[in-house]
């Protein structure tokens, strides 16, 4: 992996750590005989947040295969890794370097998927002498022009009439211009909790070969102080193993998937989810590819359509219509804070030492897997750290550090808008607030948790019933005047003013005594 023979005159093609796709329009047009494709495992992309072990593993192992995988094809590759003496901890640090010894034409990368990485690269662009092309990431299904032209005439983003306007592009569940089952949306479908009996599906995990290892071995050398646990790591990194747990998917899990997405138990992180996220987003898997594959199960009656349009409504719907939402709004969508959230963030985060069932189950995942499926970050640690009014920069630096599929594209507006309802109201209606009785419906966590979730308030109470109203009521100015809320707002007044305040005070006892202080 070096450039010993490398002829004067080609182009050094940068791939970036999520960028490992053969089809990247960073490398379309590329000349093995004169062009060098630059990776480089950088200190500056690992430590910006101290992202989980399994997160940098993850990276490090899939960029070492995909760089293999040039070479045996061919190209010449330079390839810096983390522990090399020369390396000087940035992107745009490794750039200089590679040029200032061996004379390029010119420079060619995809564009970046997170704002505070595009800026550097930018000011790289016009510091350099070289031209430097900084090509559209094609990758996802709608581009970010399209995005634009589809928001630009709207007072109100709403995720579900993109994901129709998607739908019709695609043609994905269409029967001509209608929706396959004469509906959109078969949400209402997929919001069972756990039935009594019901066990998971037992789920493929793939084991660490040789490269996996010793990138393994790397950060637990390098990384050692930051979170997570390095012993259950099973993901993909490579194409052949993102194929195969997308394959096993979509046989054994996706036919149950839409009945039981939202619910949650005890020990069991996976569920019925799809598995896929570090494969999307790394670029090992093809976001549209996924959801044909998807669609041609239930074509051929092997999955049910509420399960396979609620599978294809979290790629083709949120995960498009998030990655619009951040280039759109960015950079002023990452200081955004609606609800003058100030708290900390509460210990436990890291711990997992709560007595709350629910939130330690999730935090242990976290720390265990690198992950924790859609309706614990949403309504269990998100709707948490909402109703405590923890401080939006630090509920994003959490969920950045704690997932291996966190990418600040995709994590900002699911942390910064879905669960804490910082921006305001841009990704969703209202915020996602809930007591304790949507988590006893959803799950079986409270059936073994010290804390009773039928008790509203006091120290025996669920925390989360002992917040909610509180939330509300604190939050009145900002939050009475929408429509989506106008149920609770109606109950709040018809309550005295003691009782009002009353749930203030409690809400206020309850997050000091969780840990959610106002820093000094």
């Amino acid at each position: 992996m070096g450039l010993s023979s490398t002829p004067h005159g080609g182009t050094l093609r940068l791939v970036l750590g999520d960028q490992l796709s053969d089809g990247l329009s960073a490398l379309r047009g590329l000349d093995a005989s004169v062009d060098v494709v630059l990776m480089a495992e950088v200190r500056d992309e690992a430590t910006y947040v101290k992202h989980h072990k399994q997160k940098i593993a993850l990276v490090f192992a899939a960029m070492r295969k995909f760089a293999a995988g040039l070479e045996g094809r061919g190209v010449k590759v330079r390839y810096v890794r983390i522990d090399d003496p020369a390396n000087t901890g940035s992107i745009a640090g490794e750039l200089g370097r590679v040029l200032a010894g061996h004379p390029f034409a010119g420079v060619v990368m995809t564009e970046c998927g997170e704002w505070r990485l595009a800026e550097a690269l930018a000011a790289f662009a016009k510091s350099t002498k070289i031209p430097v092309d900084i090509r559209e990431d094609d990758r996802f299904i709608c581009s970010l022009p399209r995005f634009n032209r589809w928001a630009a005439d709207k007072k109100t983003l709403t995720m579900e009439f993109f994901y129709r306007e998607m739908r019709r592009e695609t043609g994905l569940l269409m029967d001509g211009k209608d929706p396959v089952g004469g509906q959109w949306n078969f949400d209402k479908d997929n919001r069972s909790g756990l039935a009594r009996g019901v066990v998971p599906p037992r789920r493929m995990r793939i084991a660490p070969d040789a490269v996996t290892r010793h990138a393994m071995e790397d950060v637990e050398r390098l990384f050692g102080d930051h979170f997570g646990d390095l012993g259950d790591f099973g993901w993909p990194t490579d194409v052949e193993e993102a194929e195969a747990v997308l394959s096993a998917f979509l046989a054994d899990v996706l036919p149950s998937f839409g009945d039981w997405q939202d619910a949650m138990a005890a020990g069991q992180p996976w569920m019925w989810h799809g598995m896929v996220s570090t494969s999307l987003n790394l670029g090992l898997l093809d976001p549209l590819d996924v959801c044909r594959r998807a669609e041609a199960a239930y074509r051929a009656g092997r999955a049910p359509l509420n399960a396979v349009e609620g599978f294809i409504r979290q790629i083709l719907g949120w995960r498009e219509f998030v990655r619009g939402i951040y280039w759109s709004k960015m950079p002023e969508y990452g200081a955004r804070n609606a609800l003058d959230a100030d708290r900390s963030l509460p210990w436990f985060y890291w711990s997992g030492e709560t007595d709350m069932a629910c939130v330690a189950d999730a935090v242990r995942s976290s720390r265990d897997h690198a992950y924790a499926h859609h309706i614990q970050r949403l309504m269990v640690t998100g709707n948490l750290a909402m109703l405590l009014g923890v401080h939006p920069d630090a509920v994003d630096d959490w969920y950045m550090v704690v997932y291996a599929d966190a990418f600040e594209w995709v994590e900002m507006p699911n942390t910064r808008g879905m669960a804490t309802f910082a921006d305001g109201g841009i990704m969703g209606t209202k915020p996602y607030a809930a007591s304790g009785a949507y988590i006893n419906r959803m799950s079986n966590y409270c059936a073994g948790c010290r804390y009773d979730v039928k008790l509203k308030t006091g120290e025996g109470a669920c925390p989360f019933n002992r917040l909610y109203w509180g939330f509300l009521e604190r939050n009145r100015a900002r939050l009475a005047g929408n429509p989506r809320l106008a149920m609770p707002y109606r109950t709040l007044d018809g309550w005295d003013a003691a009782r009002r305040q009353a749930v203030v005070t409690e809400a206020e006892a309850c997050r000091t005594a969780l840990g959610a202080v106002t820093p000094a």
